[in-house]
């Protein structure tokens, strides 16, 4: 069956659709799992008048990168690498906002805005992802380490995500990344150079173990042999980073496909990951994600200390009954981002998809689209 799934449109690409085919599931996988209440956002402020009109403005400098749903199609290891220990204290609960945004430049930009209110307090005010969406490896080493290094002067912990696998998004709307195989590892190699060694979160490449239904087998080889060796090396360069591997999302691939897939690109192994990711971009529930997880966690096997992240940006009300995936009407935002979330094995709610920035339905594919923020913010 046709399910949705999750949409990354990278600076300069365009949102887009494919598609991939789930699994047939048993009545015990589509049961969902409670989960218990975390950290909610503020109350709103003042509501403009439904009568204002105030004039659309995108974003004066684009963000690096914004992801969107849609529906699916779906090396050697660096020397010195130290094994994981096992997890005796919680990490920093404190996440990092980035001072460059589509959203904060609106926001400083437009405080005349009757929606000015609602979305600086509701969507800029929350930490974000920070994506790294371009194949410019002569600054990207610079540009991570402007982020990990603003982190870590505020103890703080940054989100980044590495989105240049080559055959991103399967040829699609958001194609794009590193030429070759070859070409990657050097970027990764260039992008753990500016980790640092404060903690950081890395969400390893969104969609390149979920959507590599379309690659042949020596290709999905491959690419998982990259991946493998990215999550080594991102952890031997920062050993307090942590690294989080695709899941796709709870309406994509059976828990049982996507671990064997997760297992061979090294999502088991303590040396290259921390666990899996899921929804990035999407709009499925909390509670639908966390069940979901847990039995990917558990057909993967490994370590105990491996746990899942989840992006809450805009599944405040789920997943659109019909797959719509181009930003859908009536979504809202989700849980707040967090790293202590009371719930066994999910290590953090996350807002990898910046709410507001648009699948390209009701804005320019990934801008800012304060209409559709607005929308999100005040549901």
């Amino acid at each position: 069956m046709v399910v949705a799934a999750s949409v990354v449109v990278a600076t300069g690409a365009v949102a887009g659709m494919l598609s991939a085919f789930d699994d047939q599931r048993g009545p015990d996988q589509a049961r969902r799992h409670e989960v218990s209440a975390s950290p909610r956002l503020a109350p709103l402020p003042a509501v403009p008048s439904a009568s204002s009109s105030p004039t659309e403005s995108a974003s004066p400098t684009p963000a690096p990168v914004t992801s969107a749903p849609r529906t699916p199609s779906p090396t050697p290891s660096p020397s010195g690498i130290r094994k994981k220990q096992e997890r005796t204290t919680s990490v920093s609960s404190r996440l990092y906002r980035h001072p460059d945004s589509q959203v904060l430049d609106w926001v400083r930009a437009n405080s005349g805005d009757p929606r000015h209110a609602v979305i600086a307090a509701r969507i800029a005010d929350q930490p974000a992802a920070v994506w790294f969406a371009d194949y410019s490896p002569d600054t990207l080493t610079a540009r991570v380490a402007a982020v990990t290094s603003g982190g870590a002067a505020q103890g703080r912990v940054p989100v980044l995500v590495p989105y240049a696998i080559p055959g991103r998004d399967c040829g699609g709307y958001s194609q794009g990344g590193a030429p070759d195989l070859d070409a990657y590892d050097a970027w990764i190699d260039k992008f753990a150079d500016g980790l640092g060694s404060g903690e950081v979160i890395v969400v390893l490449e969104p969609d390149s173990v979920a959507q590599a239904e379309c690659l042949s087998a020596g290709e999905r080889a491959d690419r998982f042999a990259s991946l493998a060796r990215a999550g080594r090396l991102l952890k031997a360069a920062n050993p307090r980073a942590r690294v989080y591997f695709d899941a796709g999302h709870s309406g994509w691939n059976a828990p049982g496909k996507q671990a064997a897939w997760l297992r061979q690109a090294g999502a088991a192994s303590p040396d290259s990951s921390d666990g899996i990711f899921s929804n990035v971009s999407n709009f499925h529930t909390t509670a639908a994600e966390a069940a979901y997880d847990r039995r990917v966690l558990d057909a993967l096997g490994g370590p105990a200390g491996l746990g899942a992240v989840i992006d809450t940006s805009r599944n405040g009300n789920g997943a659109p009954p019909d797959g719509a995936w181009c930003d859908p009407a009536g979504r809202k935002l989700g849980r707040a981002p967090t790293l202590s979330t009371g719930e066994d094995r999910i290590d953090a709610y996350l807002w990898i998809k910046l709410p507001g920035e648009s699948d390209g339905c009701k804005g320019k594919p990934g801008t800012f689209t304060p209409s559709y923020a607005y929308d999100l913010a005040s549901s």
